[in-house]
C-alpha cells in the first residue's frame, strides 16, 4: 500500500467523517470497478455480466437503476429498451412493468448463447453480490428511499457506492447516514464547493475532467477518487495521479495490468534494495579499513 493511500485511508476514519467501511482493493492500491458488469461477448448489465466479473476478481460491479411502471427496480443502461431488443418491442423503461420487462430477451443481440437472458432486478443484483464485490450504483431513474430499504434488508449500507446528483445524495444522507454517496462534480472547477456542501469521503470523475491537482485535492479534503477511464491507455497516467480506483469496460485486462506492474514494482524494489546494500557493504568495508589505518598510526 502506498504512503499516499494509507494517508486517504487514515483520513477516512477521522471522526469528523465516521468510518468508511470499504474493503481494500484486491489487487494493489486500485479499486477495479465492470462498467455494466463484464460484458466483452456477454450481454452488459445482466446477471451473467455480473457473475463474470465477479469471477474475474473485481472490486465492484457497475449498475444502472431505473424504476418499471408497477414500482419495482431494473438494471438497464438506457432509458428505452429498443436497443436491447431484436424483436421490435420499443418504449422507455418506466413504462413497462416488471413482468413485461422479465419477458423480454436481451441476449439474442449479443449471440444465440445468450438467448433468454432477461433485465435484472436490484434485488436479484444484491443477492448475487452481497460477500462477493461491492456494487457502484449509477441512480438513473428511480427514488431513493425503497431502494436504500433492499440495501439496509441485507446490511450492505458499505458495499454499495451511490452516484447520484445533490438531491438525491442529500435524501440519501437523511434516510442512511452510514450509506456511501459518491457525487461527480463535472469540472474541476466545482470540486471544492462539492467537498464542501457534501463532505463526500468518495468522489467520482470522468476522464475529461481527471487530473492530477482533482486527486490531490481530494485526498487533501479525506476522499478517495474513482474514474470512468478514457480507455486502456490512460491507466498508467491514472495509477501515476494516485486514482484510488478506476471504472473500466475492460476489468479482466486491467486486473492484469494491475498485478504485472505490481509485480514489476516490487522486482524494482527488490533490485534496489541489493544496490544499496552493496553500497552499505563498501562504506562499511572503507570505514573499517580507515579505522585500522588510524589505529596503526
Amino acid at each position: 500500500m502506498t504512503a499516499v493511500t494509507l494517508t486517504v485511508l487514515v483520513a477516512l476514519w477521522q471522526p469528523s467523517t465516521g468510518p468508511l467501511a470499504l474493503k481494500p482493493p484486491k489487487h494493489g492500491d486500485v479499486y477495479v470497478v465492470a462498467h455494466r458488469g463484464a460484458h466483452k461477448g456477454i450481454p452488459e448489465n445482466t446477471l451473467a455480466a455480473y457473475e463474470k466479473a465477479i469471477d474475474f476478481g473485481v472490486d465492484f460491479v457497475e449498475i444502472d437503476v431505473r424504476a418499471t411502471k408497477d414500482g419495482h427496480f431494473v438494471s438497464i443502461h438506457n432509458d428505452t429498451v429498443d436497443a436491447y431488443v431484436v424483436d421490435g418491442t420499443s418504449g422507455k423503461v418506466r413504462d413497462f412493468t416488471l413482468e413485461a420487462l422479465r419477458a423480454l430477451d436481451i441476449g439474442s443481440r449479443v449471440g444465440p448463447q445468450w438467448k433468454g437472458q432477461k433485465i435484472p432486478t436490484f434485488e436479484e443484483i444484491l443477492d448475487l453480490c452481497k460477500g462477493r464485490c461491492g456494487i457502484y450504483l449509477d441512480l438513473k431513474d428511480a427514488p431513493v428511499g425503497p431502494l436504500v430499504e433492499a440495501v439496509k434488508q441485507r446490511a450492505m449500507e458499505h458495499d454499495v457506492l451511490w452516484y447520484a446528483d445533490r438531491h438525491e445524495i442529500m435524501e440519501l444522507k437523511k434516510r442512511c447516514p452510514e450509506c456511501i454517496a459518491m457525487p461527480d462534480p463535472g469540472p474541476e472547477e466545482n470540486l471544492p464547493r462539492l467537498i464542501e456542501e457534501l463532505k463526500p469521503r468518495v468522489i467520482a470523475a470522468v476522464w475529461r475532467h481527471f487530473s492530477k491537482t482533482f486527486v490531490d485535492t481530494c485526498h487533501a479534503a479525506g476522499a478517495i477518487v474513482i474514474v470512468d477511464e478514457g480507455g486502456r491507455g490512460y491507466w498508467e497516467q491514472a495509477l501515476e495521479w494516485h486514482v484510488d480506483g478506476i471504472q473500466t469496460n475492460y476489468p479482466e485486462e486491467l486486473i492484469r495490468f494491475l498485478k504485472t506492474r505490481k509485480h514489476a514494482e516490487r522486482k524494482r524494489s527488490r533490485s534496489l534494495s541489493r544496490r544499496w546494500l552493496r553500497v552499505f557493504r563498501k562504506l562499511r568495508e572503507k570505514a573499517s579499513a580507515f579505522s585500522g589505518e588510524s589505529v596503526s598510526n
